[in-house]
């Protein structure tokens, strides 16, 4: 039902200096998403009267994020708590009774949980509602401290506890319901009595209990959903859980996934019955995968569109490409945007495609790349074939007919057309259109030159060792002096 008294306040004006970034800490993503995104999405089910982001450091950037999803965004600069905060939407709040006030950075929380707690303050007609962790380890949160099983006496900061209050493991999430009312009341006599100079909330709470305004404490029944993101290693923990969570969602509904812990999953995607997802698996964007699928180890889709009983075979790489029923592809093939493979097509290993559209049971299996390309049904795409669409300037296409041959190590210099039925033989580079049935030969014709490597092996040889080949002293004809000798006295 709609929450008409309710306004949503979400915090996310602060830079997040522990990070180390030039980035907004908000901006910053976790499980697919920026981290106020996460928590905009999360609130957007409770149907309220409006949803007001508090911005303050990157505020343009914040608020195209937010703005698209429905969000209304509110400057505080400068920014002087989170006291402060409420008090500059309060003009945005208008009408609205009720606030739900969160962080934007606790991207994990739930809308349940929301919606639990908004229905205790509810029913407690409180003044404010802490939603609260239990944990092992509660350093560098702010503890509850209890008056009663379910009230709050005040909430502590770190810096200010007690050896007593140090033992408590209950936390403050920074996630709380306010009757709005009774919250300006209570941020009118809270003092910046700190060392930033800043007003708090956890300062309002402390006034409404010491007024004897109720004040509930509702424990979150998972505390990693009130775990925020102050640090690196925050933000690799709270995608770790929700990788996890994702996973786990998926193998409820039917899919198989080899070694879990290897597999990322964006939160958009989805998978039919029976599909296999292998080790290191990357599934991202707005991914739909059919039924009985198998996605191969190290392959990575983003915004593909997989039909029922398509193969993927391992280390794919597929963006923004639909692949009908009974498609298979790889291993290591890359389909770039904009691709369509039909029911039956298969792609080879090392084979790229670039808007191109592969027809029913077409196969293009080796080496080959395929741009700006429309193929018919049951083609065959030799290994080595190449559309060469681009003339440095402009793209122009290539259309291959239905049941065409193209010959391995072809050139298809677009734009081009191949007849229904037409064989292109090995080779060749094709520069003009090929009619139906025709068998087109474009290469040069080859000629044989007997006993030419022999005298060619010679001459390198030769060139490699002087010695062996320079020319022999032929003996002198003239007879020498003992034979002229001889000679004469046979005469």
């Amino acid at each position: 039902m709609p929450n008409r008294d309710v306004a949503i306040v979400i915090l996310a004006a602060g830079k997040g200096t522990r990070l180390k970034s030039s980035l907004a800490k908000v901006l910053h993503s976790a499980g697919g998403r920026p981290l106020v995104e996460h928590v905009v999405r999360s609130c957007a089910p409770l149907h309220p009267r409006k949803t007001v982001v508090i911005v303050g450091h990157q505020a343009d950037k914040v608020a195209a994020l937010v703005e698209p999803l429905g969000a209304e965004t509110v400057l505080q600069q400068p920014q002087h708590g989170t006291g402060h905060a409420m008090q500059v939407a309060r003009r945005a709040l208008n009408h609205a009774k009720l606030a739900v006030v969160l962080p934007g950075d606790a991207p994990l929380i739930r809308t349940e949980t929301l919606k639990s707690l908004l229905n205790a303050h509810r029913a407690a007609n409180a003044a404010a509602t802490v939603l609260t962790a239990v944990v092992a380890d509660p350093s560098g949160y702010g503890r509850v401290v209890r008056r009663s099983e379910s009230r709050v006496a005040a909430i502590v900061e770190e810096s200010q506890l007690t050896p007593e209050q140090r033992e408590v493991n209950e936390i403050n999430s920074s996630i709380y319901c306010f009757t709005l009312d009774k919250l300006w009341f209570a941020l009118a006599e809270v003092k910046p009595n700190n060392k930033h100079r800043e007003l708090y909330l956890t300062d309002a709470i402390g006034v409404l209990a010491a007024k004897g305004e109720v004040v509930l404490a509702q424990v979150s029944p998972d505390p990693r959903e009130v775990l925020g993101c102050n640090t690196r290693a925050d933000l690799a923990e709270v995608d770790r859980i929700f990788r996890e969570w994702k996973r786990n969602a998926l193998m409820d509904a039917g899919v198989t996934i080899l070694l879990p812990e290897t597999v990322l999953i964006d939160p958009e995607v989805t998978a039919g019955e029976d599909t296999i997802l292998e080790p290191c698996v990357q599934l991202l964007g707005k991914t739909r995968i059919g039924a009985r699928c198998r996605i191969g180890a190290g392959s990575i889709l983003t915004d593909a569109l997989l039909g029922d009983d398509v193969t993927v075979e391992p280390h794919c790489v597929v963006a923004q490409s639909r692949l009908d029923a009974e498609v298979r592809i790889g291993p290591f093939s890359r389909l770039r945007p904009d691709n369509h493979l039909k029911t039956g097509s298969r792609i080879g290993n090392f084979v790229e495609m670039k808007k191109s559209t592969l027809g029913e049971g077409s196969k293009a299996m080796h080496l080959t790349y395929l741009g700006d390309a429309k193929i018919g049904a049951k083609a065959n795409i030799g290994a080595g074939t190449i559309t060469c669409n681009y003339d440095g300037f402009h793209k122009f296409p290539t259309t291959i007919g239905n049941k065409v041959f193209i010959g391995s190590d072809t050139a298809l210099v677009a734009p081009v057309r191949v007849g229904d039925g037409a064989y292109v033989a090995a080779g060749s580079t094709v520069t003009d259109n090929v009619p139906p049935d025709a068998l087109a030969i474009a290469r040069g014709r080859q000629v044989n030159k007997p006993g030419w490597a022999a005298r060619k092996r010679r001459e390198l040889a030769a060139a490699k060792n002087p010695r062996n080949s320079a020319p022999r002293k032929r003996r002198s004809r003239r007879p020498s002096s003992r034979r002229r000798a001889s000679a004469k006295r046979r005469r």
